[in-house]
């Protein structure tokens, strides 16, 4: 299957996998501001876009809930997990594909965002991948404790069939045009 190379709004879900309250302060800070600042980004954009919405928790009683700033802009709680790939979580699978067969069009795009980019993301682009999704792993968008981790994480990822791009990117190839209102409401989300 040839790399999904142009994001179309009608097929695109945006998944935030396990941005958590215990798991953050492992992250190298500036990572997390990163990380923290295009996640916003893209829900913030899949909200003005109307964009589906997925999010996933790992082992929340030891991990802890997502992130305030993360969570009060999902449209729905997000989904406990104890395997490590959203895709083989069967509570995952049976929301992604309930939005799936809502889109106008097979297969469904999936902008992903989370951590640890060496693990949960991995894991879940490449099960995503191996799904028949097109999976587009965002770089600035994800973490991992360790930089050497998270570079050989989209390394993986790329391996296994995800498109490694940049939330900006992502967005502005979902808005396709400038001087609508929804350009100059999701382009200040990446200042």
């Amino acid at each position: 299957m040839p790399l999904p190379l142009k994001l179309d709004p009608s097929r695109t879900i945006i998944l935030l996998v396990d941005v958590q309250e215990r798991l953050c302060p492992a992250m190298p800070p500036a990572a997390l501001a990163q990380l923290l600042k295009y996640a916003q980004a893209l829900l913030s954009a899949a909200r003005e876009l109307s964009l589906p919405v997925l999010a996933t928790e790992q082992y929340p009683k030891g991990l802890g809930p997502t992130l305030p700033g993360l969570r009060e802009l999902l449209p729905a709680p997000p989904l406990a997990k104890m395997s490590f790939s959203c895709g083989g979580d069967p509570g995952f699978t049976a929301a992604l594909e309930s939005i799936r067969l809502r889109l106008r069009e097979p297969p469904a795009q999936i902008v992903l965002a989370g951590m640890e980019a060496h693990v949960c993301v991995f894991q879940t682009a490449r099960d995503l991948v191996a799904a028949g999704y097109e999976v587009q792993v965002c770089a600035d968008a994800v973490a991992s404790r360790d930089e050497e981790h998270r570079r050989i994480g989209l390394d993986l990822c790329r391996e296994a069939g995800a498109l490694v791009t940049t939330a900006e990117t992502a967005l502005f190839d979902l808005l396709g045009v400038c001087g609508t209102p929804a350009f100059k409401k999701v382009s200040q989300l990446v200042k």
